[in-house]
């Protein structure tokens, strides 16, 4: 019988490979667990996460031709990023140092801001868009004046 996509079962680690791990199933079968599909974290030798003849809980990802992707980190619980702690409201506060004007390299004008202070997405894109414009036809212009192209002298 075919497992189910997204169910829960209970495997036996039977080969490690660089790629991953291949986990012996009820009824016979057994399915790979992609190195991706390992644990929460980067994964760079599977031998670090798992041993052959470990017995671990794996979720079905999908069944084709046979083949039966697996997944372990599926089935730990998520870990919460963890949260930057917040200043009391009438604590001491720290002086920071004056911010430093930059440089507007941008070809157009600015647009102006909304009243909450910040542009709206379709804002900023005209903008980045009319400023990469600018610059490609300055880019252009160096180039092909590298080549000797453009207006010939006689």
């Amino acid at each position: 019988m075919e497992p189910q996509v997204g169910s829960i079962l209970e495997g036996k680690v039977t080969t490690i490979t660089k790629f991953g791990a291949f986990v012996a199933l009820e009824g016979g079968r057994s399915g790979l667990v992609h190195i991706s599909e390992i644990a929460n974290t980067f994964v760079n030798d599977v031998h670090d996460f798992l041993q052959e003849g470990q017995t671990v809980k794996v979720l079905v990802l999908s069944t084709e031709n046979g083949k039966i992707n697996l997944s372990i980190k599926k089935t730990q619980p998520q870990e919460r990023p963890v949260s930057r702690p917040q200043r009391p409201a009438g604590g001491p506060s720290v002086p920071r140092p004056a911010a430093q004007p930059r440089p507007n390299f941008a070809r157009a004008p600015q647009q102006p801001l909304s009243p909450s202070g910040d542009q709206s997405f379709e804002d900023k894109l005209k903008q980045f868009l009319s400023s990469s414009e600018g610059k490609m036809a300055d880019l252009n212009r160096s180039i092909d004046g590298k080549r000797g192209g453009g207006r010939r002298r006689r």
